[in-house]
């Protein structure tokens, strides 16, 4: 499950979650009326109370109908769910003793679990607004009266109750602020916690395919070199039964198969020695910018056929780069893929700092959509009939390796921009 999926199940589970506990809490309110009617003998305004509670049921019905669609709750959806439940919590209160009601501490349930899983900014929100409506209960509310009429003297009159309530107020507003600080705060750490936990598990297997495509590559490296010997000895008949004089198109094609043997040979001994020991000219530091020429310049050879435009915009002294060959390839298939996408137009930009070189690969291609551009990279992926999704998935790990990034974007006019940074050594001497 990938990391979008596993917050849009989390997001729909509290949302559940918070119509559960919503239910229980207008069965406890109507509980507590009806011992406020029926043993205790206050008149409270039936009908508002009793339209408060209908309307929150309904509002209630229609948050589980919302848990269960398949479109991702937000922070802000989530949070006028809990400026919901504020404003029928006040309106409840207001018709039963506003902040008299000793059950006005009721307004710290939708603040904790403000705090708990939504942003600061939302937790601060709503503290502003459980505060204001706590604050405005202190001044607005209808006054709790027994069945015979007579106002409850110790409520009404005795100025010790006063300041109990002032005291209950206080030690809200003082709870709020804390609430909104600490639990926020611990919350935004649980939160780091599990989000590099999941990039570590996510690493973790990305480690696991790597290690297996690298076993299956040494593997293929060493089948591969028997038939490839037989076709380059083959070739090389051919070559003298056709000579260039008296068959020269021929000639010419064989050629071609020739160097695309000896390249795929070139290729496999990579693997060979890599598989092995490390190469010797492996982990070499290099100019940037000379890097960059001397790669895309062989690039085009290898592709005669591609329109491709190399921009260094950087006035900068060209910092040095960690290349080896891993990281040839990389960026080549990162560019074969733009070539294959749009053969009429590929870019390749690239700026530098002392601290980092960034480059862009553009394409005029169809340009990946959400899902495949989150795809690309955590697993092999390709968009091409005949393609094996190997050469994207290699870039990234190679360039991640290195202490790089790699990203995807669409381009306004269509198509895909490639994003790489890399770490470099320093500037340039």
């Amino acid at each position: 499950m990938h990391a979008n999926d596993s917050q849009f199940a989390t997001t729909q589970r509290n949302l559940r979650r918070l119509a559960g506990l919503r239910a229980v809490s207008i069965a406890i309110q109507a509980l507590l009326i009806a011992i406020a009617l029926l043993w205790l003998d206050l008149d409270l305004p039936l009908l508002p109370l009793a339209l408060i509670l209908f309307g929150y049921s309904l509002w209630n019905l229609l948050t589980v109908w919302r848990a269960r669609q398949t479109q991702p709750v937000s922070d802000n959806e989530f949070l006028l769910q809990l400026v919901i439940d504020a404003l029928a919590l006040t309106g409840v209160l207001y018709c039963t003793g506003g902040a008299t009601n000793p059950f006005a501490w009721f307004y710290l349930l939708p603040l904790m679990i403000a705090a708990t899983l939504l942003p600061k900014a939302h937790v601060w929100a709503m503290a502003g607004l459980t505060i204001t409506c706590y604050s405005l209960l202190m001044a607005f509310y209808t006054p709790l009266h027994p069945v015979d009429g007579m106002v409850m003297q110790h409520m009404a009159h005795d100025s010790g109750f006063s300041q109990h309530v002032f005291g209950m107020w206080f030690g809200f507003v003082l709870s709020a602020g804390l609430v909104s600080y600490f639990v926020t705060n611990m919350a935004s750490t649980l939160r780091e916690r599990e989000r590099v936990l999941a990039e570590a598990r996510e690493q973790a297997l990305r480690d696991e395919r790597l290690v297996a495509l690298g076993t299956l590559a040494a593997g293929a490296a060493h089948e591969l070199g028997t038939p490839l010997g037989t076709m380059a000895l083959v070739i090389d008949d051919l070559l003298l039964d056709h000579p260039a004089d008296r068959e020269p198109e021929l000639h010419t094609q064989l050629s071609l198969l020739r160097k695309q043997v000896d390249r795929s040979k070139q290729a496999l001994s990579v693997i060979s020695a890599t598989a092995g020991q490390q190469r010797a000219n492996e982990g070499a530091p290099e100019s940037a910018d000379r890097y960059l020429r001397q790669l895309f310049e062989s690039w085009q050879v290898e592709r005669p056929g591609v329109e491709a435009h190399l921009e260094l915009g950087s006035s900068d002294p060209a910092p040095r780069l960690l290349a080896d060959y891993a990281l040839d390839q990389a960026l080549r298939n990162i560019l074969n893929n733009a070539a294959d996408a749009s053969p009429e137009g590929v870019e390749l930009r690239a700026r530098w700092n002392p601290q980092q070189l960034e480059m862009e690969v553009l394409d005029r291609g169809p340009g990946l959509n959400a899902s495949a551009a989150s795809a690309v990279g955590k697993a092999p992926y390709s968009s091409k009939a005949q393609g094996l999704g190997v050469g994207l998935f290699l870039a990234h790990a190679v360039i991640e390796r290195l202490g790089g990034q790699v990203s995807h974007r669409g381009r306004e006019r269509g198509g895909t921009c490639t994003c790489i940074t890399l770490p470099t050594l320093g500037a340039q001497a």
